[in-house]
């Protein structure tokens, strides 16, 4: 209706903070009064109580509509990438048909397919995105944390490997980002089965995992039917901890994270 002075106003963010008992008497005293308040501290400050400013931020924003979310995704993924840099690891593997049992390939089993043999259950898939990992953040490869000398892995399955791995990588202080699969091979036919594959490498990772398969066109020992070869691509991120040790200053969005 007209301009106002604004060296006298102030612009009010979310959130407000106040002792919890003063503030509910306030409520239960303006609930008997039938008067309406435009927010809390209006409420609080009628009560009789006195109401601080402390200077906000302009990326102090409420978060109201889906236009909100992606705001405050865009912000959170800005500072993260002018922080953090991820390294980057590839991993192989290759087994030969001729175990025993079922096939065991990305975390699943495949019953009536002819098992691959390996010290464990054979899984290249799992196997390559180890060594993706652990290479991505220098920790050595599997032979070192999983070979013949840890007998204890002996026919462990998908989830041992990469939940150790996980763990490996944790106590290093590094984060997963994300994986990238692909095998080769004529066989199983992987299709029908990616996203069960997927959420159960991506659930024990705590990462995104895509995987996808090739046949090579016949070519090849993968084309022949002897085999199956896998490539493995990871990301990490060193976490928020290994960059304090290193005497780096991290933003507030990414220790709220």
């Amino acid at each position: 209706v007209g301009a106002v002075d604004r060296s006298e106003l102030a612009a009010a963010q979310t959130p407000q903070g106040f002792p919890r008992g003063p503030l509910e008497a306030a409520y239960a005293a303006a609930g008997d009064s039938g008067i309406e308040y435009t927010d809390d501290a209006a409420l609080f400050s009628a009560a009789g109580h006195p109401v601080r400013y402390i200077a906000g931020s302009e990326r102090a924003f409420k978060i109201t509509t889906p236009a909100d979310l992606q705001r405050a995704r865009h912000l959170l993924g800005a500072s993260v990438a002018a922080t953090v840099t991820p390294l980057v690891g590839i991993g192989t593997d290759v087994h030969a048909f001729g175990g025993e049992g079922n096939l065991w390939l990305a975390g699943l089993e495949w019953p009536g397919e002819q098992p691959l043999s390996g010290h464990s259950d054979g899984d290249a898939v799992a196997h390559a995105i180890v060594d993706a990992l652990l290479g991505a953040a220098g920790l050595g490869d599997i032979g070192e944390h999983f070979g013949t000398s840890h007998p204890e892995y002996a026919g462990a399955h998908a989830d041992v490997f990469l939940a150790r791995t996980r763990e490996l990588l944790a106590e290093a202080g590094f984060e997963i980002g994300n994986v990238s699969v692909q095998f080769q091979g004529n066989r199983p036919r992987f299709s029908p089965r990616r996203a069960e594959a997927e959420g159960v490498l991506s659930a024990v990772l705590g990462a995104p995992v895509s995987v996808t398969a090739t046949t090579t066109d016949g070519l090849g020992f993968p084309g022949r039917g002897e085999g199956i070869a896998v490539t493995a691509i990871a990301s990490v991120v060193p976490g928020v901890h290994r960059h304090l040790k290193a005497g780096a200053q991290p933003s507030p969005s990414r220790l709220e994270r």
